[in-house]
């Protein structure tokens, strides 16, 4: 009997084995796998929602009486070096664009009243605070129409030829409806968490600069049927006239998970454009935080129909250049 129960025991501890060996090779964790987009969306929309407080700007005027009092605001100049050697506003500090959420994060600039992004006309200082806006920074902003409403010798980017009415008779008053919703793109950051996919999300953003965010109305025409194109105007001013085949999307209200951003194609670019092309341009960083091949038209309708265009958005030479002091 003592053999017969040496020989069973025998014959079982090897299995023991075999199947503890086996256990080791599984996984006991598999990996976990989320829709990145939503995560994203989510968190987004029930923190702030950043697109719902697009354009945060400030006008020149407001820069310069807060110099003039004290100059508690910090104002970083995305301008190339040497034209911001040339002439820049009293204390900003000269920053490369993709550059500038290091720069506010090692800087403390959460503690400053406001952050002032300033640029040649508005555009590309927009797109950066519309990222920083989108990453949380509460306290940027960019300046209105940029360093052409600070001084006739910094006005370039406003007088030229980017100001014109080159499209206007092309602009028609048709409606286009909106596509169905479908899904958000995908995206591969393989975070889980969404503050850490927010975070990887805007540092690509940024590493790809203003230039990957930005087409102009003669490439938008040149191929019309390239672009999904997206209106961001008031329904009166889009009933005005609009780029053929341009969707109306309200601002503040329409790219959200609740409203029409699932209109929104994952496969096309989107074109962005309003008056000036510094909405659009917040408007653009923050989709392509999304995942969206999203685009802003430069200049906007200023640049395409500037007498005939509704609002109070034009740039006025005569009203916004102003002749606040340069220093070197």
């Amino acid at each position: 009997m003592q053999l017969r129960k040496i020989y069973y025991l025998m014959l079982i501890i090897p299995l023991l084995f075999f199947y503890t060996g086996c256990s080791d090779d599984d996984p006991t964790d598999p990996p976990v796998t989320v829709n990145e987009a939503e995560v994203l969306v989510n968190y987004l929309e029930a923190n702030g929602n950043p697109v719902t407080g697009f354009a945060k700007m400030v006008k020149a005027s407001d820069v310069d009486a807060n110099i003039n009092t004290g100059g508690t605001w910090a104002i970083i100049d995305i301008r190339d070096a040497d034209t911001y050697a040339a002439g820049h506003i009293t204390g900003a500090v000269n920053v490369s664009q993709k550059e500038v959420l290091d720069y506010y994060e090692a800087n403390n600039l959460e503690t400053k009243e406001k952050v002032v992004i300033v640029c040649f006309s508005g555009q590309s200082a927009a797109w950066v605070n519309g990222l920083l806006w989108t990453a949380g920074k509460a306290n940027t902003y960019d300046m209105k129409w940029g360093m052409c409403s600070w001084n006739p010798a910094t006005s370039g980017s406003w007088t030229g030829d980017n100001v014109n009415n080159s499209r206007a008779a092309e602009f028609v008053t048709d409606a286009t409806a909106k596509p169905e919703a479908g899904d958000l793109p995908t995206l591969e950051t393989g975070k889980t968490e969404p503050t850490e996919i927010l975070r990887a999300q805007v540092e690509k953003v940024f590493a790809e600069g203003f230039g990957a965010a930005a087409t102009s109305s003669d490439a938008v025409y040149a191929g019309l049927s390239e672009y999904f194109i997206a209106n961001y105007w008031g329904e009166a001013d889009y009933s005005w006239g609009h780029i053929a085949g341009a969707m109306q999307y309200s601002p503040k209200e329409a790219f959200t998970s609740a409203a029409d951003l699932k209109t929104l194609p994952t496969d096309e670019t989107v074109a962005v454009y309003c008056y000036t092309g510094q909405t659009s341009a917040h408007v653009a960083a923050y989709l392509r935080v999304l995942g969206y091949d999203a685009k802003s038209i430069t200049f906007g309708v200023n640049g395409m129909s500037y007498d005939e265009m509704p609002g109070d958005n034009k740039f006025n030479p005569d009203t916004e250049i102003h002749d606040y002091t340069l220093v070197q």
